[in-house]
């Protein structure tokens, strides 16, 4: 529930503050009240999208049996791991101007396509982050508490929504820049969980050879297997008895981040 939460509650903020600076210039740009009802008609465009493509990657997976369906979810969580990696970097590298782009982006289609312009700037924009948000509770519904997922996922949209509410009204003094940076720090831990978990796959299957298994054994301190334990595990990657491919894929791409942080934080 926790994860759901978080990564939903992440993504609809986003696409909560999109919508809301799109309005803003709507709102100071168009005085019929056309662009607005464009700009809603292209949310909905945008949720829509994102639906659709929850239901293919469903009907995809009630056509596989066996092996295939074991690699199809192998492979959504690893590219899970990878969105989430490259919208946390991308949102750094490109938070500051983001405003500046979607007034640009706006104004531009306005001024080429009117109206149709304006809904598909707002679709395109909502069908991302709602794009992102299904593919991540799709790897995170492979581990089948599909009751805490739901009640994960309804909860984080409620509070997504009472969050951009209370930063746009000013009624709480909300540092919206901080809470979207600890966010992306934490949405990196929950990346490298989804990773570890898709490598859990390929060394059961056979795929990945373990090389040692186990390096340790921290059962003692922390047992992934009891119900606290599990919770953790699923957050943050933690294994009390981890192989050491594992471990190596693991050290390998929190270096990978921490490089591309430095990087994206110069730009």
């Amino acid at each position: 529930m926790g994860n759901a939460f978080f990564v939903v509650w992440r993504e609809s903020l986003e696409a909560f503050l999109i919508a809301g600076i799109l309005f803003a210039w709507l709102q100071a740009n168009d005085d019929t009240g056309k662009g607005k009802r464009a700009l809603f008609l292209g949310l909905g465009a945008g949720v829509g999208l994102a639906l659709l493509l929850g239901w293919a990657l469903l009907s995809v997976q009630d056509e596989l049996t066996g092996e295939a369906l074991e690699i199809f979810q192998t492979a959504t969580l690893f590219v899970a791991a990878g969105l989430i990696t490259q919208m946390v970097l991308w949102m750094r590298k490109h938070g500051r101007t983001i405003k500046a782009r979607l007034h640009a982006d706006l104004s531009a289609a306005a001024e080429k396509s009117g109206y149709l312009g304006v809904a598909v700037v707002a679709a395109l924009a909502v069908a991302r982050e709602g794009a992102e948000t299904v593919i991540f509770l799709y790897g995170l519904a492979q581990g089948g508490e599909m009751q805490a997922l739901a009640v994960g996922t309804v909860s984080g949209l409620a509070v997504a929504g009472l969050t951009a509410w209370l930063a746009a009204k000013s009624l709480a003094k909300l540092n919206i820049a901080l809470l979207l940076r600890l966010s992306s720090i934490l949405l990196l831990v929950l990346a490298s969980a989804l990773l570890v978990a898709a490598l859990d796959r390929l060394i059961g299957a056979g795929y990945l050879p373990p090389l040692l298994d186990p390096v340790w054994d921290s059962s003692l301190l922390l047992d992934d297997t009891t119900k606290g334990g599990k919770l953790f595990a699923d957050f943050s990657g933690y294994r009390a008895r981890p192989a050491l491919s594992e471990l190596l894929i693991w050290a390998g791409y929190w270096a990978g981040v921490l490089l591309a942080w430095r990087r994206t934080g110069r730009g």
